[in-house]
């Protein structure tokens, strides 16, 4: 067994010891399920499946174990149904039918895609199934519609622009031109609409050059990187993911774009040792190796930990940021049903829950997380950014030139939609 390895199992095992040996997991609360089923719903085939999908569904299963060798909740085992979100948003509704009506489970988390996120709060309200959305961008969930039944763990897309232009302009204040390649569906354009709109407020000379707008999947980038190299904007934004990400900058680097422009991409959606060095990156949150700042934190070693020892890990430790919003869903899952248990005395109805998911506070793996806009229903994150770089020592890309953004310096205030806030200038925000 390797150094690394023996550190590893010493680590799993000190995480053992902290149940202590010989006592019996607690007994199930009065009025209990036999088991608490919960659809977990993420890409498992399809090209999402490989930066999102896969490492979001490992992560709640490990998680999921862990839970249950802590005693499940509230005495109660916890039972994953995973489940393909691959296909359009009817064929996601009809799925989630399902789940809710023959496989009765008693909660559904999950949904990496924004169009599926808007797709399922209706109907998730309209059969009063607790659901919260695990990983999907868009700020429109709460900002255009009360959803009592749905919440949502994890920040939505704002700290990603908010988060770009504000790193952009710490480490380059001097830009003056800015221009846009993003993939032509809802995530590219509302990605850089969020993302020019702040750099505009926040440098109000900086002009737009371009705004490039390649089809989904196109994976061939020659015209769009000449035009950009003719243009020589200051910096190009971008929100590619998955191949489109790994090509697109793969290419950048070798026409020579690096050079002549800083690229900025607003998340890390392919895994980073296959993009390449030099883009600077935002992270979609507080979450592993770009928050150095919280190397300490238990959970976040657990989860390392457990992932490591089940699914292996490269030497940076690098795990998708999908991955830890799927343990943030599940961390505040279990926070609300025992906040509810203990206000209850027993086993609580689905409305009982969602009363105590409300504006709820719990910790994770990422750090402390507040569900504290959308009426309480949505959480807020920290933005972290970084630059991408090769360490020769590891073999692998790893972070350079962290910068964490608050959660409050990044995400508007609850009651007040997101462009507006931007557009009058960012009011109440705490950077």
């Amino acid at each position: 067994m390797s150094r690394h390895s023996r550190f590893h199992s010493a680590l799993i095992a000190a995480i053992g010891l902290s149940i202590p040996a010989g006592s019996a997991p607690a007994a199930p609360v009065a009025g209990a399920p036999a088991e608490l089923k919960i659809a977990v719903v993420a890409f498992l085939s399809g090209p999402a499946s490989g930066p999102f999908g896969i490492p979001s569904r490992n992560a709640a299963d490990v998680w999921i174990e862990k839970i249950n060798r802590e005693g499940g909740i509230g005495g109660v085992k916890v039972v994953p149904v995973f489940t393909d979100e691959a296909g359009p948003a009817d064929k996601v509704v009809t799925e989630f039918r399902r789940l809710a009506l023959d496989e009765k489970v008693s909660a559904v988390m999950g949904y990496i895609s924004s169009a599926n996120c808007l797709a399922v709060p209706p109907v998730a309200d309209e059969l009063k199934v607790l659901t919260i959305e695990s990983d999907c961008g868009t700020d429109r969930v709460f900002e255009e519609a009360k959803h009592p039944y749905v919440f949502r763990t994890h920040a939505h897309t704002v700290i990603d622009g908010v988060g770009a232009a504000r790193y952009v302009l710490s480490i380059h204040p001097e830009v003056k031109t800015i221009a846009g390649i993003n993939q032509d569906y809802a995530w590219g354009r509302d990605s850089w609409e969020v993302f020019q709109r702040s750099m505009r407020k926040l440098k109000p000379d900086v002009q737009v050059v371009d705004a490039l707008w390649p089809k989904l999947f196109a994976g061939e980038y020659s015209a769009e990187i000449s035009k950009l190299l003719v243009e020589k904007p200051t910096v190009v934004f971008t929100s590619f993911w998955g191949g489109d990400l790994v090509t697109f900058a793969g290419q950048a680097k070798a026409r020579g774009l690096f050079e002549e422009s800083v690229v900025v991409v607003n998340n890390t959606g392919s895994d980073i040792k296959d993009i390449a060095p030099g883009v600077l990156i935002g992270s979609r949150g507080p979450h592993g190796i770009v928050s150095p700042d919280m190397e300490k934190n238990p959970l976040r070693k657990e989860f390392i930990a457990l992932y490591r020892q089940k699914y292996g890990l490269a030497k940076n430790d690098y795990i998708a940021h999908g991955a830890y919003h799927f343990v943030q869903a599940l961390q505040g899952l279990r926070a609300a049903y025992e906040k509810a248990i203990k206000a209850a005395g027993r086993w609580p109805t689905t409305e009982q829950v969602a009363a105590a998911f409300e504006g709820l506070e719990f910790d994770s793996p990422s750090g402390h997380i507040a569900m504290a806009i959308g009426g309480g229903h949505q959480a807020i994150e920290p933005a972290g950014y970084a630059i991408l770089k090769f360490d020769p020592a590891l073999g692998v890309n790893v972070f350079s030139e962290v910068r964490m953004f608050p959660a409050k310096c990044v995400n508007p205030p609850d009651g007040m939609k997101s462009l507006d806030w931007i557009d009058r200038g960012f009011p109440g925000a705490q950077c």
